[in-house]
């Protein structure tokens, strides 16, 4: 029993007794009526003063991860799901009949679909359309009933996961009224499965926890040197042996989708193409020397931009959404002493395309350009890593192309503010924070969640210092990062219980990035409550 139950009933149990006290009712000693013990409409009988309405105290904000943002607390006994209780949805609101569905069947009542709500009942509800962030919602308890509005079907279903959570750890959703949102649009997690293989089953359990936590985007790095792993049907001669189907993609997406996380597919190029150079490897990269460079294309090669392109319609078509995650890091060519001199190739391809003052780096950002347009023919917003971004050169990367910030560490850093004075849209994936790296290598540490809830920001692009303020607005959001650097170092199931508590902290942060008001234990004790509860 929790201890606002507890003074529930003893506040019930006084008021009670205070409402026998004040209907006593005095009769006449030599009344008919009051030897027979009867009613009787006598001038000496006592007005009978009805009961006084029960007391309650004033509700406290649900206990959720993320913590809402706004609790107007009111009296009242609040809300939990009877022998009669079931989900319904408002007049004009069935494209929330799947919510409704889902929270009936997590919750073990029935759906009624569109139909007028009852006493007991939750009730959905959609808002003008474009009224308002679309993520946002409304959550009201009153009258032994909760309606969850929301300008969105997001909105809407990021309610019924705090109802869901409200009811796991204080049993009764609270009285009065929750007014929520998130602070960035684009929240989640980006999994390597290139390099360390995920079964459809493991990732859908993470989709789901990320569900709960209002985690929006799961990017899926699945194109590597050490693999390929989804299914092809336009090059399947570079796909690996261990491999999602197309048939396990499509079931992940449409769990996705309903849950309303959006899957950000990922081919890194011009490098990182280890997996698919082995089967083309006349477009392998090589010096003036003839030595291959790893996981690197030959862009100056006509054959290049082809497959490449090839492989970018067939997988915006498979996981549609909005968003295709171009690459575009650690290209080898530019990561040597002379580029020109070690690969003349490609600066002779730079000068031809873009003229005589042009070098092998605006080769390689028109070569992301290129594959922007595609993904933009293809109705996607493309993204890229911080370091294919170059300054000072003849082409310049398209505006539109979010940034993707990971690293400072690169050859010719840039600091964020450099992206972000040039008026460019970033999303957080800070490697100092957001960075879980299968085997620690290159000075990685595991990220903790406590340091993240403690210190991290979405303005914390890199290192430990925040960006100035004023650039908040481009800053989207962040995903907590897993790299399988060194696959073996732990298991699939290490691996989700290693990420549980930082993926949390992410979830907070990115919800609410001002201080949050438990401690880090407190934070703890909390994730533990729900999670055992569900």
């Amino acid at each position: 029993m929790s201890p606002s139950r507890g003074a529930l009933l003893t506040g019930a149990a006084v008021t009670a007794a205070a409402a026998v006290a004040l209907t006593v009712v005095v009769w006449p000693e030599d009344s008919d009526d009051a030897r027979r013990g009867g009613a009787a409409a006598s001038p000496a009988r006592a007005t009978p003063t009805p009961s006084p309405t029960r007391s309650y105290p004033l509700s406290s904000a649900p206990r959720t991860i993320p913590a809402v943002r706004e609790h107007e607390a009111a009296r009242g006994p609040g809300w939990q799901p009877g022998r009669s209780s079931t989900v319904v949805i408002a007049d004009g609101s069935d494209a929330l009949a799947d919510e409704g569905k889902l929270l009936a069947k997590e919750l073990k009542i029935r759906y009624r679909g569109e139909v007028a709500a009852r006493a007991g009942d939750v009730e959905l509800a959609l808002g003008t359309a474009g009224k308002g962030d679309p993520e946002s919602y409304t959550l009201r308890t009153r009258d032994r009933r909760v309606t969850i509005s929301g300008p969105g079907q997001a909105g809407v279903f990021y309610g019924t996961r705090t109802l869901k959570q409200a009811l796991r750890t204080g049993g009764v959703v609270p009285e009065g009224e929750i007014r929520d949102r998130p602070d960035r649009p684009q929240r989640g997690l980006n999994l390597d499965i290139a390099r360390k293989y995920y079964t459809a089953g493991w990732i859908e359990d993470r989709l789901r926890d990320m569900a709960d936590l209002k985690l929006n985007q799961l990017g899926l790095h699945f194109s590597d040197d050490q693999a390929f792993r989804v299914e092809s049907q336009s090059h399947p001669e570079v796909v690996s042996a261990e491999h999602l189907t197309r048939a396990e993609v499509r079931r992940i997406v449409a769990l996705a989708t309903s849950l309303h996380i959006q899957i950000v597919p990922e081919i890194d190029s011009p490098g990182h193409l280890g997996a698919v150079l082995r089967a083309h490897p006349d477009l392998q990269l090589r010096n003036v020397q003839g030595v291959a460079s790893t996981g690197s294309l030959d862009i100056s090669k006509p054959g290049a931009a082809k497959i490449i392109d090839e492989l970018i319609d067939e997988y915006t078509e498979l996981f549609g959404g909005s968003y295709f995650h171009l690459g575009a890091d650690e290209y080898r060519a530019l990561t040597v002493q002379n580029p020109s001199a070690s690969y003349p190739q490609l600066l002779r391809a730079a000068q031809q395309k873009y003229g005589a003052q042009a070098g092998i780096e605006d080769l390689a950002e028109g070569w992301l350009n290129d594959r922007a347009a595609v993904v933009r023919g293809d109705d996607r917003t493309p993204k890229a890593w911080n370091d294919g971004f170059f300054r000072d050169g003849v082409v310049e990367a398209d505006k539109g192309i979010e940034v993707e910030y990971w690293t400072g560490k690169e050859i010719g850093a840039r600091e964020p503010q450099e992206y972000l004075s040039e008026g460019r849209r970033l999303v957080n994936l800070n490697d100092e924070y957001l960075y879980y790296v299968l085997g620690e290598p290159n000075q990685f540490v595991y990220p903790t969640g406590k340091r993240i809830y403690e210190q991290w920001t979405p303005l914390v692009l890199r290192g430990t210092q925040p960006v100035n303020s004023r650039y908040s607005g481009q800053i989207l959001g962040g995903r907590f990062a897993v790299w399988g650097d060194l696959p073996n170092a732990q298991t699939a199931e290490q691996v989700a219980q290693g990420i549980r508590m930082p993926l949390r902290a992410v979830s907070q942060k990115l919800w609410d990035p001002r201080t949050p008001e438990l401690s880090w234990a407190q934070f703890q004790d909390l994730a533990q409550e729900i999670d055992r509860a569900g």
